[in-house]
């Protein structure tokens, strides 16, 4: 590959756009991932009590905030970027780009890891309020700390990128 073709393909934009999808995979996977393990328990219980769908419905659609999450700084990477919202892309220097690839690894790593665990941990809860249907409110605790993790990340990759000046 010649010098002027690497230069073109990678560039400080091109970095910012690989934050995004890291982002958005990162999110994605673990949310995936912890909804498949959460929608495994469910059709567990389900079978043997189809009374339970909407209570275990509840704690299976939890984990699969970090996907949003992934999907929301994305978002606002391409819009810095001006890949969205028909301002033109922006031309970013290497370290701009870097800053913004930087940026998304909080809620790219945090997510996949989060999604899974939270999914894992709505199981567990899953299977309680298969014997005991009257203690949904605290079977949903313990998903909702892993939840805690996922906001902070989400939080901290907003304002990394925010604060990037382009």
């Amino acid at each position: 590959m010649s010098i002027e073709v690497a230069n073109l393909v990678f560039n400080g934009t091109f970095l910012a756009l690989l934050g995004a999808a890291a982002a958005a995979f990162g999110g994605g996977l673990g949310s995936s991932l912890g909804v498949g393990v959460a929608g495994e328990a469910a059709a567990g219980v389900i079978a043997e009590d189809p009374k339970k769908f909407g209570q275990t419905l509840v704690l299976q659609a939890l984990p699969g905030t970090q996907g949003i999450y992934g999907l929301l700084i994305a978002f606002i990477i391409m819009l810095k970027v001006g890949i969205l919202g028909g301002a033109g892309i922006a031309e970013l220097t290497i370290p701009q780009g870097l800053y913004i690839l930087a940026a998304s690894l909080p809620i790219c790593v945090v997510g996949a890891v989060s999604g899974l665990s939270q999914g894992r941990t709505a199981a567990a809860g899953i299977m309680m309020i298969a014997k005991r249907p009257e203690e949904i409110a605290k079977a949903m605790v313990y998903p909702a700390m892993v939840e805690t993790y996922a906001v902070l990340a989400l939080l901290i990759s907003f304002l990394m990128v925010n604060g990037v000046a382009i």
